[in-house]
């Protein structure tokens, strides 16, 4: 049975008041408070054409998938969807959270990570991984990249050949080759048909940039 809208509105302020209690010291921009709503927002966004799923899952899994959150250059970072989801169990317990829905919530906080490899099993799982990923397109998704990018210490672009043409793609070193790099394979990998829709409409976004970021980089000659 689906919980009442003033159900979900009670879960969420306890997870929103839990993701926050876990939260470390080192403030990540790109996977904060607004990360989670946005999350939110793009998991209901796929919800309207699933009626079938469990609101209340997806819900959690959207709030609680990042409350062990591991820094993108950490060795550890196929970890933490596992370790999240672990924690993730053991404090909804503590609240009182259906005993019954705790497993699925866990594996779609485990399969929402892009680094873990980990299958979509379920509904629920499949929309949480597009809710995750589809904020990592459109301008939101261009403005965490360079963000991410500035804390590794990347560079923006490279010097001379920045869509790199006569040379390898290399994200670790030029933020702006993430995008044909990894965030272009986005829409192909979507679990929903309705999450391919709008990761291929935010990508659109992201490739009319770089080529004119291109442009404007080389001076006119890209």
């Amino acid at each position: 049975m689906q919980s009442t809208s003033t159900e979900l509105a009670a879960w969420r302020d306890r997870f929103i008041r839990l993701a926050a209690d876990q939260a470390s010291g080192d403030t990540d921009g790109a996977h904060d408070a607004n990360h989670l709503d946005r999350v939110w927002r793009n998991a209901l966004a796929l919800l309207a054409d699933y009626p079938d799923a469990d609101v209340l899952v997806v819900l959690a899994a959207c709030y609680l998938h990042d409350l062990v959150n591991v820094p993108k250059n950490d060795p550890r970072r196929s970890q933490a969807s596992r370790l999240s989801a672990e924690l993730a169990r053991t404090e909804l317990a503590r609240l009182g959270f259906p005993p019954e829905k705790l497993d699925a919530v866990a594996h779609a906080i485990e399969a929402h990570s892009f680094s873990a490899n980990i299958p979509a099993t379920t509904l629920e799982a499949r929309i949480v991984q597009d809710a995750d990923r589809l904020d990592g397109l459109g301008a939101v998704g261009l403005a965490r990249m360079f963000y991410i990018a500035g804390r590794m210490g990347s560079g923006l672009a490279h010097g001379s050949d920045p869509l790199g043409r006569t040379r390898e793609l290399d994200d670790k070193r030029y933020s702006l080759d993430h995008i044909p790099l990894k965030l272009a394979r986005l829409p192909g990998m979507m679990q929903t048909g309705a999450g391919r829709r709008l990761a291929d409409a935010r990508l659109a976004l992201l490739e009319d940039f770089r080529n004119s970021f291109a442009e404007e980089w080389s001076g006119g000659g890209n």
